[in-house]
């Protein structure tokens, strides 16, 4: 039952966010930019080596889909395309990662999230703060995403694929 209500979500998600055409006009009404900062982690942080991050192509919007008592938002949803051009900052390799999935991402009171994502999304990991061992991650297919409120994060893939993307820097 669980498995068929997840994965119902999952259906009804990748039916109402299938990300727009990199030449698409301005989000649609409801819809707002949600854009993707740099980042940098240092060598032994995500990837033995020290990394940066960086949006080549950001087209992702977000939309509100309903909120907490208080206003806050509690679902929101994104699309849109993302390419990140991940780089060793000591040796200058780079590989560039398609991050535009889509996700219904269930936002919890204490701080936590749920997200419920089709398609590629880019995951970084800390030491012992996930189910996956410390890395940066392109994440694709259908699956779920918990981050606790105290930031660790656990995978768990209903269909797809997980690449180590400090491997093709390193």
């Amino acid at each position: 039952m669980l498995r068929t209500t997840v994965l119902t979500a999952l259906a009804l998600a990748a039916s109402l966010l299938t990300a727009a055409p990199a030449s698409a006009a301005p989000a649609p009404a409801g819809w707002e930019p949600a854009p993707t900062a740099p980042f940098d982690a240092p060598a032994g942080t995500r990837c033995d080596a020290p990394v940066h991050g960086e949006p080549l192509v950001d087209e992702v919007v977000q939309k509100v889909l309903a909120t907490h008592p208080d206003g806050s938002p509690s679902e929101i949803a994104y699309k849109g395309a993302l390419l990140i051009r991940v780089t060793n900052t000591r040796t200058g390799a780079y590989t560039d990662v398609d991050a535009g999935g889509s996700a219904l991402v269930d936002h919890r009171t204490d701080g936590s999230q749920r997200w419920h994502a089709v398609g590629p999304v880019l995951l970084g990991v800390g030491a012992h703060q996930g189910n996956l061992p410390r890395g940066e991650y392109r994440v694709d297919g259908v699956y779920t995403l918990d981050i606790a409120a105290d930031g660790y994060r656990t995978l768990r893939m209903h269909h797809g694929s997980v690449d180590d993307v400090c491997a093709l820097i390193e």
